[in-house]
């Protein structure tokens, strides 16, 4: 370990609150002038941010943004994922600062944001042209990360609100900055960098590097959500940033012609992608949701190796009797928000050479050669069936618990190991294809999402027709022939109708929690097991205990 290291240990320890005491060994002094021998050298501290981007762009920040929303469950299943009550808090909106997930989201906010800061650092003090490389290779570097840093700092406004600002690693028990200064930061870095950012050339492959594209559309996200952050309403610079990003004036970007494009095997190849985080089988791998979403059995369906846990699902659509939940809520029930011949709406297929169709399993599970999967718990040696209900269904009948499935109640504590649909947005080859799975690299911003804010814009300006068209000109992919048997209408396009095709298009992709809170339904609706809370500051999240234990400069978000 040496001395430089050391410091910029220690001092990501004092930045996240911890009261960690290093013991030093201190060896030669190394600097970034004596450190660096090649281009190499340079790629590696370049991507070392983004190698933690990877690993924050799921887990933890995944389930604060899905799990508190009404799109998934992670139910207990006997005596599967209780997990002390974590699941059931998140779902109900009793969450406490001394919550794991919140933890390791401050936690890992600050550090992605102290090791970009850090590469920086060293990028800046180095003489490019004894690499052969330039001043403008130097400056694209640099702004890649300080566009890193704006899209941490973004993450952080969103969960937290404000958070401390540092632009070196030298500070200590630093307090927080206001909501306010953190968003003019944040706008400030993304300003510079959109214009000093390289362009994405029409046909170019994305590798995961941050262009200009990227940078304008983390702007315009912060002004799309700016009334929830700073309580000014932004959607007029919203929309300027986006028309301009859709009409190429920050790249060469298209929507993809299949709706599984921007998600498959190849995506790197997709028009549609402006930032992905790459990922290949044994190197980075974006993987981290296959144990926490399949069944125990469902290694057979992929006709693969992997084990998994059986945790989340989608939330149900239908009452324990099948009937449709059309009347209690209007938000939720995902998978019947999807219209019926919706090629994603089919059951999950992978159908060799990298081809796959259909986004879920669901119904009677099978292997790729029709034999029949079966349960190891509640349905053991049974046919495995996965149902878009929540419900003990096996506690039904003479003699039993209930003797009536209308009697069955369907709630977060009341699931059974077929409980609910699964999501299979990151496709998954068989094993005589294995060189391909985790081949998909995770699409964290695609010209998509441009299209729906630029949609939402228009529509909040009273452009209703406007917004339709820019949703349906999406919507028409997923359907054969383009023929959508539910197109957007202007004279119907109301609040509820927008908030689903939120849902449809970007179902599991880390944001519902935004999407609600925007449009003021997050701590005001209700849906499957969950009761509006009417409680404002539950849509910020509080600020770890374990955080204030290590800086006592750090104050609570109110309500906690």
């Amino acid at each position: 370990m040496n001395k430089l290291f050391i410091y910029t240990l220690s001092s990501l320890l004092i930045l996240l609150g911890s009261c960690t005491k290093l013991d030093q060994e201190f060896y030669s002094q190394v600097t970034p002038e004596t450190f660096f021998k090649s281009e190499k050298d340079i790629l590696a501290a370049l991507n070392r941010p983004f190698t933690h981007a990877r690993w924050y762009m799921g887990e933890d920040r995944w389930q604060l943004q899905e799990q508190t929303a009404d799109n998934f469950a992670i139910t207990t299943k006997g005596p599967h994922w209780y997990n002390g009550g974590t699941n059931e808090r998140f779902h109900y909106h009793t969450w406490t600062p001394d919550e794991g997930w919140i933890w390791g989201t401050w936690r890992g906010t600050l550090m992605g944001i102290a090791l970009a800061l850090d590469a920086r650092s060293d990028l800046e003090k180095l003489d490019y042209t004894k690499f052969a490389l330039t001043a403008e290779d130097q400056a694209a570097h640099v702004n890649q990360l300080n566009t890193l840093v704006a899209y941490f700092y973004l993450r952080g406004l969103d969960y937290f609100g404000g958070m401390p600002l540092f632009n070196d690693l030298a500070g200590e028990s630093l307090p927080r900055n206001t909501d306010q200064e953190v968003f003019d930061h944040i706008e400030q870095l993304l300003k510079t960098a959109m214009t000093a950012l390289p362009k994405k050339e029409a046909g170019q492959r994305e590798a995961g590097e941050l262009k200009q594209a990227a940078a304008a559309t983390m702007l315009a996200q912060l002004y799309f959500n700016a009334e929830a952050y700073i309580g000014k309403p932004m959607y007029a610079e919203c929309q300027q940033l986006a028309q301009a990003v859709i009409d190429g004036q920050y790249g060469s970007y298209q929507l993809d012609p299949t709706w599984n494009g921007p998600h498959g095997f190849r995506n790197n190849e997709s028009p549609e992608i402006i930032w992905s985080i790459p990922s290949e089988f044994n190197k980075l791998q974006y993987d981290w949701f296959y144990s926490n979403f399949y069944h125990y059995n469902s290694r057979e369906y992929f006709d693969q190796d992997m084990s998994a846990d059986n945790g989340a699902h989608l939330t149900p659509s239908r009452r324990p009797d099948s009937t449709l939940y059309q009347t209690e809520w209007k938000l939720g029930s995902p998978f019947e928000k999807f219209d019926e011949g919706d090629l994603r709406k089919k059951a999950y297929r992978y159908l060799g050479s990298g081809s796959y169709e259909g986004m879920f399993l669901v119904g009677p599970q099978t292997k790729p050669n029709g034999g029949i999967i079966v349960g190891t718990q509640e349905y053991k040696d049974q046919a495995l069936v996965l149902r878009d209900q929540v419900g003990r269904f096996t506690e039904v009948g003479p003699g039993k618990k209930y003797s009536t499935v209308s009697q069955v109640p369907s709630k977060m504590s009341e699931g059974e190991e077929n409980t609910g649909i699964r999501l299979v947005k990151v496709p998954i080859p068989t094993l005589a294809e294995n060189s391909l799975r985790w081949g998909a690299d995770n699409p964290v911003i695609r010209l998509t999402e441009v299209y729906y804010m630029l949609a939402e814009c228009k529509w909040r300006s009273g452009d209703l027709a406007g917004a339709a068209e820019l949703i349906n000109t999406v919507r028409k992919r997923n359907f054969e022939n383009g023929a959508d048997p539910n197109p957007v209408q202007a004279a119907t396009f109301d609040k509820y109708r927008f908030v689903d095709e939120w849902s449809i298009e970007f179902l599991g992709e880390g944001r519902r929690r935004t999407d609600l809170i925007r449009w003021n339904m997050f701590t005001s609706e209700n849906w499957w097991d969950h009761s509006a809370s009417q409680s404002d500051h539950l849509k910020r999240f509080p600020v770890p205990t374990q955080a204030i234990s290590g800086n006592n400069s750090l104050t609570q978000n109110p309500g906690y």
